[in-house]
């Protein structure tokens, strides 16, 4: 499918009467599609607010940072954290704006939202192609009293490099040793069979439209299409419906002060309520910037997210950045800098 674009004019400012002081701007982005609803609620309401354009290309983690590296972006998204020597030898920073949960959505007649449960290995056996019928042994035991078709499992998984890739792939290779073997975990993995689909919105496409289909989205997208999501059973025992309390509980456990350049994952976190493929998205920026004002656009309407976008976030089941970890990433943007080494952005307001 056509990465989705957001493109919010600045010429709006005259139609909302913003005052003269307001400047119009416009600031591009690329990458993950794991967050592009959040992403593109928050646009249209910084529109809205100050006149300024943001131009948001989904087109996967991969390419976000295949186009922050080369410079063609002002801000790169990612839902793989980069490594701080990553970072380090590309002249990036990286801070986590947004979290939720990666679920598994499937196409099976008369399984609505929630009624099937499953768990990380049998999910591996699934896309590892030895789990190959619905009604295995594995999965019926899993869900006793349900009466399961004698049908072919058709797995769907992410055809570009993506951070939900990523995420889904370190979730099974923490669990299943001939997961992490035989497929590994990447952005961009090569899978034994199955569909590939291009984006969150090209999987919840492809399952959506296959009978006996099982693939993995961001939670968004399995609300705005209305997809049977599953259960999931996770390091605590306890079989979890996705949702924002389960997501918020895997992100409390998180302690990013001791996480260098923010790399953290927070797959399998402890505690039962905690969904365990829930994961951050990051967004990657230059160091040293060239345009220090349009550098400045950017971190003003990220900061402006932290601060006014967090109800519109839970909105659409994603867990808002906790403030006290807000505090350390708008610390970490001192070392922006433009051509005169001073930071770009001094706080709110600046």
């Amino acid at each position: 499918m056509a990465a989705f674009r957001i493109v919010l004019l600045a010429a709006a400012c005259a139609a909302i009467g913003l005052s003269g002081a307001a400047r119009a701007a416009e600031i591009s982005g690329a990458g993950a599609t794991f967050p592009y609803p959040i992403y593109a609620k928050w646009a249209e309401a910084y529109k809205v607010k100050t006149g300024t354009s943001m131009n948001y290309q989904s087109i996967g983690s991969g390419g976000g940072i295949k186009q922050i590296t080369a410079k063609t972006v002002d801000f790169g998204a990612s839902d793989m954290p980069l490594k701080p020597e990553d970072l380090d030898k590309n002249g990036l920073v990286q801070w986590p704006q947004v979290m939720g949960g990666v679920v598994l959505v499937v196409n099976l007649k008369g399984i609505g939202p929630g009624q099937l449960k499953l768990d990380g290995k049998t999910v591996a056996g699934m896309y590892l192609g030895t789990i190959k019928k619905w009604n295995d042994a594995a999965i019926a035991e899993l869900n006793p009293g349900m009466t399961l078709p004698d049908k072919a499992v058709a797995t769907v998984h992410r055809s570009d490099g993506s951070g939900t890739n990523f995420i889904f792939t370190h979730y099974l290779s923490s669990i299943d040793p001939e997961f992490k073997d035989k497929v590994g975990e990447n952005t961009s993995v090569e899978f034994p069979g199955g569909l590939g689909g291009k984006g969150n919105e090209g999987v919840a496409a492809l399952t959506s439209r296959t009978d006996g289909a099982i693939g993995y989205v961001e939670y968004a997208y399995a609300l705005q299409n209305k997809m049977a999501y599953t259960q999931l059973r996770n390091p605590s025992g306890a079989f979890l419906s996705p949702n924002s309390k389960t997501f918020q509980s895997a992100a409390a456990n998180a302690d990013w002060s001791k996480a260098p350049g923010f790399y953290l994952l927070l797959t399998n976190q402890p505690g039962a309520d905690s969904w365990p493929i829930t994961g951050a998205s990051f967004i990657l920026m230059r160091k040293q910037q060239t345009d220090p004002a349009k550098a400045k656009e950017v971190l003003d309407f990220f900061d402006w997210a932290y601060r006014s976008g967090s109800q519109m976030a839970e909105q659409l089941d994603y867990v808002p950045t906790p403030a006290k970890v807000v505090g350390l990433v708008e610390q970490s943007w001192k070392q922006i800098t433009g051509p005169d080494g001073k930071p770009v952005w001094t706080g709110s307001g600046s």
